[in-house]
C-alpha cells in the first residue's frame, strides 16, 4: 500500500510541477532550468541538463546545478551517452556507466544515467534531457515516463522559441524590404510628379516666351539702332545699361526654355578623356578663364560612357565656368577623371580653391533660380543636374575651407 501511495504522491507532485511551468517567448533559459530542477526533484537525481544537439555537437541550454563556464561550451556527441540517445531517438537507461560502457561515457563523477530525446511535433530530435546520479541506481518505467513528459514540454518550448526567432528575423527582413520598396516608390512618384511639373512648366514657358520674344526682339532692335546715333554721355550710359539688361533677359529666357524642355538624349559611346581633350581649347578661351589656368588629370584607363556628347560638353563647360568665377586671377582649376571598374562608374571632378560655400547653401545651388551671383540666372547648375540625371548619373558638390570646392559628376561606365 505504501508503494502505491508513494507512486500516487509522485504523480501528484509531477502534475503540480508541470502545471507550475510557465513559458513566455524570450524566457527559454529560465523555463528549461525549471524543467531540469523538476526532473531532478521528482526522480531524486543529482543533476539534470537540457541539451541542444545539432550536426554531431551538443550545447547545454539549462542545468539543475551551476556549471560555470562549462555551460557555454560545445561538445562533440561522439562517444557520449547523449550521442546514443540522439542516434537511436530512444530513451536510454544505464544503471552503472562504469560497468555498462557500450553506450558511451558519462561525465566524471557520475554513475547512473537517464537520457530522453527531445522530439518536435515533426518527429525531429533536437536535443535531450539527460539526468545523472553519483551512485548506481535503477530507473522504473514510471520514472522514464516522467522524464519523457518533461521532455515533451522542453522540446515544444525550444521548437517554439526558434520558430519565434525565425519569425522575428523574417519580420525584420520584411520590414527592411517594405521600407526599401516604399522608398523606391516614393522616389518614383517624386520623379513622376517632377516630370509632370516640368512638362507643365515647359508648355507654359514656351507659350509665354513665344509671346514675349516678338515684342522683345523689336525692343532690342530699337536699342541697337540708338547705338548708331550721336547721343550724350548720360544717354549712352542709360542705353548701355538697357542693352545689358536686355541681353540678360534674353539669356534668362533661353535658359528657362532649356531647363523646362524634356531631356532628349542622342546617345553614343563617349570616351571621357577624349571628350575633355576636344573641349580644352574652349575651356581655356572662355572670357572667365582670363589670367586663370586649368589643369587636366585624365583617367589612367579608358573611361567610356553612353551619353549625349553635346549635352555633356554643355555640363562640363558650365561647371568649369563656375569654377573659374570662384577663383582669383593666377589660380588654377583642376579637372580630374577617375574610373572605377568595381562599381562601373566614371567620376569627373572639377575642383577650385576659391572661397568655401556655406554648408546651408550647398543643397540650394542646384535649385532653379537660386544663385549666389548678382548677375546669375540660377539655372546653370539646375540644368546641369537635369542633364546628368538624364544620363543615369549624379551631380554632387562638396566644399570646405581646407579642401576647397569640388563638383563631382558620376556617370555609369560601359565596357571598353
Amino acid at each position: 500500500m505504501s508503494c502505491k501511495s508513494g507512486e500516487w504522491q509522485r504523480e501528484r507532485r509531477t502534475l503540480e510541477v508541470l502545471s507550475s511551468l510557465s513559458y513566455r517567448t524570450g524566457e527559454l533559459k529560465r523555463y528549461l532550468r525549471e524543467i531540469t530542477l523538476g526532473v531532478s526533484e521528482l526522480l531524486e537525481l543529482d543533476c539534470s541538463v537540457v541539451t541542444l544537439c545539432q550536426n554531431g555537437f551538443e550545447k547545454v541550454l539549462a542545468s539543475s546545478i551551476d556549471m560555470g563556464d562549462e555551460g557555454e561550451e560545445i561538445y562533440s556527441l561522439h562517444g557520449l551517452l547523449t550521442g546514443t540517445v540522439v542516434e537511436t531517438k530512444q530513451s536510454l537507461v544505464v544503471e552503472d556507466t562504469k560497468i555498462y560502457t557500450d553506450y558511451g561515457k558519462a561525465p566524471e563523477g557520475y554513475r547512473a544515467y537517464l537520457g530522453v530525446p527531445l522530439r518536435t511535433s515533426q518527429g525531429e530530435v533536437i536535443g535531450t534531457i539527460c539526468s545523472f546520479h553519483k551512485t548506481p541506481r535503477q530507473f522504473t518505467a514510471e520514472e522514464v515516463g516522467i522524464a519523457e513528459l518533461f521532455a515533451e514540454r522542453a522540446a515544444t518550448a525550444i521548437d517554439n522559441y526558434y520558430l519565434y526567432q525565425q519569425q522575428l528575423q523574417f519580420n525584420q527582413i520584411l520590414e527592411a524590404e517594405v521600407a526599401r520598396r516604399t522608398e523606391e516608390l516614393r522616389v518614383a512618384q517624386a520623379q513622376i510628379v517632377e516630370q509632370e511639373r516640368l512638362a507643365a512648366i515647359g508648355e507654359f514657358a514656351a507659350c509665354i516666351i513665344h509671346e514675349i520674344r516678338n515684342p522683345f526682339t523689336t525692343m532690342k532692335m530699337g536699342l541697337n539702332f540708338f547705338q548708331r546715333l550721336d547721343l550724350s554721355a548720360p544717354a549712352k550710359e542709360r542705353l548701355s545699361l538697357a542693352l545689358d539688361e536686355a541681353n540678360r533677359l534674353e539669356r534668362l529666357l533661353k535658359e528657362i526654355l532649356l531647363y523646362a524642355k524634356p531631356q532628349t538624349l542622342q546617345l553614343e559611346n563617349i570616351e571621357i578623356n577624349e571628350l575633355i581633350n576636344e573641349i580644352q581649347a574652349s575651356l581655356r578661351d572662355m572670357p572667365e578663364a582670363v589670367r586663370r589656368e586649368i589643369e587636366f588629370f585624365p583617367a589612367t584607363t579608358a573611361a567610356k560612357v553612353l551619353g549625349d556628347k553635346d549635352k555633356l560638353k554643355q555640363v562640363l563647360i558650365n561647371l568649369v565656368r563656375n569654377a573659374y568665377e570662384a577663383i582669383a586671377e593666377g589660380d588654377t582649376v583642376k579637372l580630374q577623371i577617375c574610373s572605377n571598374t568595381n562599381i562601373n562608374q566614371v567620376c569627373i571632378n572639377i575642383h577650385n580653391d576659391g572661397e568655401p560655400i556655406a554648408l546651408e547653401v550647398l543643397p540650394k545651388l542646384v535649385q532653379p533660380f537660386y544663385s549666389t551671383k548678382s548677375s546669375g540666372t540660377g539655372l546653370g547648375l539646375a540644368i546641369s543636374k537635369r542633364i546628368v540625371e538624364a544620363h543615369g548619373g549624379e551631380l554632387s558638390i562638396k566644399s570646405n575651407a581646407l579642401e576647397g570646392t569640388t563638383v563631382s559628376v558620376q556617370l555609369p561606365m560601359i565596357a571598353a
